[in-house]
């Protein structure tokens, strides 16, 4: 690959996964650079996470706008203006539009405190405690229409302890998100996703360094 993977970072909370981000494009493991973090909250750390690695940063509060397409429209431009070419969703606590999704096809991913597609949408950990799971854990996928729906690209699970408390059980999720974040973004700017229908195959490694695109095809 010749260039760095453009990352445009939205996140609405303290950006633990933007820091794990950040540490493996420092440490050399995770050819990409972030190019703006964008959150619809002022106060959010992951703005302070940004500004402290030197990245541009960027918020939109939805009050500011008349509707939520407005406010969308003003996300996808300031994404665009940056020239982000993956957008990664880091706690970003706000459902995106169709509009949103349709501005970068294939090239929104997610993280969620899960195994999908079992308990989806918030409170994912309480939901597993009250459902007596036995394993937990989180998934990487690409994000679709629907409500953390979209097609698998990694995941990690983490055993649910007896005595768990939500606290207890999302801190070891949490510890797996950092880990399996930064090497789903990895295979793709590597090139290595192939999105078959539902199913995301992982290819690999060109022998031909030539070979390898930034663009993941989508069949």
């Amino acid at each position: 690959m010749s260039g760095k993977l453009r990352l445009g970072v939205l996140a609405s909370g303290g950006g633990t996964n933007l820091q794990a981000i950040i540490d493996r494009i420092q440490d050399g493991s995770l050819n990409a650079e972030i190019v703006l973090v964008l959150s619809n909250k002022p106060t959010a750390g992951a703005l302070q996470r940004g500004r402290r690695a030197g990245i541009p940063v960027c918020c939109i509060e939805q009050q500011d706008y008349p509707d939520r397409p407005a406010c969308d429209r003003a996300m996808v431009a300031v994404l665009r203006e940056a020239r982000v070419e993956l957008v990664i969703l880091a706690g970003f606590m706000r459902l995106l539009s169709a509009q949103f999704l349709d501005a970068f096809p294939h090239r929104i991913l997610n993280i969620h405190p899960a195994l999908l597609p079992a308990f989806p949408g918030l409170n994912a950990q309480q939901q597993a405690l009250q459902h007596g799971a036995r394993l937990s854990g989180c998934t990487v996928h690409f994000v679709d229409s629907g409500v953390d729906t979209g097609p698998i690209v990694l995941q990690a699970a983490v055993p649910v302890l007896e005595n768990d408390s939500v606290e207890t059980l999302s801190q070891r999720i949490l510890r797996q998100e950092h880990r399996i974040y930064p090497e789903a973004i990895r295979l793709f700017a590597e090139g290595r996703l192939r999105i078959l229908d539902r199913r995301v195959t992982i290819v690999r490694p060109a022998e031909n360094p030539e070979e390898v695109l930034i663009n993941p095809p989508v069949a």
